[in-house]
């Protein structure tokens, strides 16, 4: 037998082994890890199952499985008590099994306030009358009832399972709090988990809208133009190539293209600007901006599941699958702690009777409050919850993280290697000055538009848009591009040529004077591009890349920061120089070829610097795979930045690199905080615990306490989403 192939499943046709399928499930009942480790444990017995991935926050559980093996995994849930809803590839849900009746919010609620009521009740009649009278046990037992069935049914799973979670270790401590004679004890720390568990799924509900508002973003429908008529229509259903109208105070509902009509647009949902920007025709527009005024009329470019929001949506969900460092440390922490602290605790209540003649109801009760205190509940929870909201607060931002590890990976970045075309500059160049030489008329300078004109080289581009609206150039003959020089041709019989310093040198074109004004330029961080008629220089045109007007407070940040800013670039030293002066960096490397970024990059994690790398280009694509976490700068609209890079920058603005740090280490540090702060709030309740000073209700307040303070503490990165470019700590 080929030991590759897997096992067959029961009831599963053997033509389906070799098929594989994935079926995604809805659980509502899934709200903490508590649920997902009673799932994964049940699964693991399942043949048929190749992979399991958990979206907690999202209750999404996705099942890669044999074809045909569908209703055994279903029914596999089932048995836990964890049916659900199965998802469909198109977004539609229907219902896996028959759902059970759905409790409303005021029948838990009454069910959880007449059950608080009996336990108070319970715990009056007993210090009134004692703990045995029959109104005290009766009072206790409906409080147990009314609050604590849920419990037991989810305890006596786990317990089948073999799993030691929080319900099976409370429906021990509760029992065995009864069998001991504890009645109004037991029924209020029944009422007290009860009430500490409803509001601990409120809290992750919570979380759990965070990410659900950047899908509310995009409007459901879209007023589309249709045999010569507006009518509202389904974004799902709107076509590529749609007309649209967007009125004042309506949301963009998809991507697309301006074709007629102004207006000012917050695109803040998307890209994090904090200024809204003017749109005209032509002008690219995303699902989920507000059109602030005027109205427009534009062309649809993306469907609804293919716009740069709902990729971004699917990116952030995705990410949360992604496992942060910390993540991993609490997961294999947890893994071993709760069967260590039962252990103890079972040796609590055996040893100290029969080795020193204890009491055996006090060591008895000891033991049960320790199996309180024996979840992890607090620790395990506090990763995810703080991930997502970090994740969150970055997408709103309009910085979108690949996962937690590179959440959690930016806080020790040292080095920030930064590409300057696109990221520091604006990369499109313009011509910033036109030097005529001796003897030469402007109009000549047709033969320099002429030229441009027929080049789709950066430089060309730029200046034949300078000479826009020249009227009647002269027809171009015999034209050429020479790579790495400029371009040429004939013009009215005579040679001319438009090109850099080593053309003009080529043509024999290159008098001292010249020589001196084109090394000024290049000083200046300018390129020089010289028009030449036969062998006679006619006139010197600077090209520049202007500098972004947020880079120099980019460069500041990150040095702030402590981390080292550095450019990486292909063009010439002295244009890398000049505009490294100006944005205040040291350390530059010019000249280099895509080969030369990665050396550079792969040199400094040699010598154990975490660094960053910055670009926009497909020749910055090496380094930046290679870099401990790539951005990729103004990733809007672009598909390939967003599904390729660790963190994609949504628009043109570098200072979110400093954002990105300062997110992460707040993150890092959040998720630091409640580890400490979950194992430090056990580690006293064990130590008293084990000098008899801790009670069953002071431990339930001690777990889910300790529960709803980490939750609460990982959602405050959610309350910065709003600042993008104020501190977050």
């Amino acid at each position: 037998m080929d030991m590759n192939t897997p096992p067959q499943a029961e009831g599963v046709p053997a033509a389906d082994l070799d098929r594989t399928e994935s079926t995604a499930v809805r659980i509502d009942r899934m709200d903490c890890p508590t649920e997902e480790a009673l799932i994964r444990k049940r699964l693991a017995s399942e043949p048929a199952l190749l992979d399991v991935r958990f979206d907690l926050l999202a209750r999404l559980l996705t099942v890669t499985h044999q074809a045909g093996a569908r209703p055994r995994l279903l029914a596999a849930l089932d048995d836990i008590g964890m049916g659900g809803e199965v998802v469909e590839p198109a977004g539609r849900t229907k219902p896996a099994h028959a759902p059970e009746p759905a409790r409303g919010w005021l029948t838990d609620n009454a069910r959880l306030l007449a059950g608080g009521a009996a336990a108070v009740g319970a715990e009056f009649v007993a210090f009134s009358v004692g703990d045995t009278a029959w109104p005290a046990l009766a009072l206790a037992l409906l409080a147990i009832v009314l609050t604590g069935l849920s419990t037991y049914r989810k305890g006596w799973v786990a317990l089948r399972q073999r799993t030691l979670n929080i319900n099976a270790l409370m429906s021990i401590a509760v029992t065995g709090a009864v069998l001991i004679g504890q009645w109004p004890e037991a029924a209020m720390v029944m009422v007290l988990f009860a009430l500490a568990e409803a509001i601990e799924a409120r809290s992750l509900a919570r979380a759990r809208r965070a990410v659900e508002s950047l899908m509310a973003m995009a409007p459901e429908t879209a007023t589309v133009l249709l045999a010569g008529r507006w009518t509202p229509q389904s974004v799902a259903s709107v076509p590529v190539g749609a007309r649209v109208r967007v009125r004042p105070g309506e949301r963009v509902p998809l991507d697309g293209r301006v074709v007629s009509g102004n207006a000012t647009v917050d695109q803040a949902p998307i890209t994090g600007e904090s200024v809204p920007v003017e749109k005209g025709p032509g002008d690219p527009l995303f699902a989920g901006s507000i059109n602030e005024d005027g109205e427009f009329e534009y062309e649809t470019t993306a469907l609804a599941d293919g716009s740069t929001l709902a990729r971004i949506v699917r990116a952030v969900q995705e990410a949360q699958a992604t496992q942060a460092p910390t993540q991993r440390f609490v997961d294999r922490f947890s893994a071993w702690y709760t069967p260590a602290v039962v252990a103890v605790a079972v040796a609590v209540a055996l040893v100290p009777p029969l080795m020193t003649g204890g009491e055996w109801l006090d060591w008895l009760y000891r033991a049960l409050v320790m199996l309180v205190v024996a979840c992890p509940c607090a620790l395990v929870i506090s990763t995810p919850v703080t991930v997502v909201s970090g994740l969150t607060a970055a997408a709103r931002r309009g910085i979108l993280v690949k996962g937690g590890l590179f959440l959690e990976g930016g806080h020790d970045l040292t080095a920030m290697a930064l590409d300057k075309t696109g990221t520091l500059t604006h990369g499109r160049p313009a011509v910033t000055e036109v030097i005529a030489l001796d003897g030469v008329d402007s109009t000549q300078f047709q033969m320099a538009a002429a030229l441009a004109s027929r080049s789709d080289h950066p430089v060309s581009r730029a200046l034949a848009a300078h000479f826009a609206g020249t009227d009647a150039l002269p027809e171009v003959e015999a034209f050429n591009a020479i790579k790495g020089r400029g371009v040429a041709g004939r013009i009215e019989g005579i040679e001319v040529r438009l090109g850099n310093h080593r053309m003009v040198e080529e043509a024999g074109a290159c008098s001292p004077a010249l020589e001196l004004r084109l090394r000024a330029l290049e000083e200046k961080g300018q390129t020089a591009v010289v028009l030449i008629a036969g062998r006679r220089p006619l006139a010197v045109f600077a090209v520049a890349d202007t500098l972004r007007p947020e880079s120099v407070e980019a460069v500041q940040a990150l040095k702030a920061l402590g981390v080292r800013p550095m450019m990486l670039t292909g063009d010439n030293r002295h244009t890398a120089e000049a505009i490294a002066r100006q944005v205040g960096i040291d350390d530059v490397r010019a000249e280099l070829l895509p080969e030369d970024k990665l050396a550079v990059v792969s040199q400094a994690l040699a010598d154990g610097v975490r660094i960053g790398m910055v670009g926009d280009g497909i020749n910055d694509a090496p380094a930046l795979a290679k870099a401990h976490i790539g951005f990729a700068m103004a990733a809007a609209g672009t598909d390939t930045a967003i599904e390729t890079a660790d963190v994609a920058l949504m628009d043109d603005d570098p200072r979110k690199l400093a954002e990105f740090v300062r997110l992460s280490r707040a993150t890092r540090a959040v998720l630091w905080q409640n580890i400490v702060l979950a194992i430090g709030i056990k580690t006293v309740f064990l130590a008293l615990t084990m000098t008899g000073h801790a009670t069953l209700w002071m431990a339930v307040f001690a777990d889910v306490g300790t529960s709803l303070m980490v939750v609460f503490n990982g959602m405050r990165l959610l309350g910065h989403a709003g600042r993008p470019r104020q501190p977050i700590a």
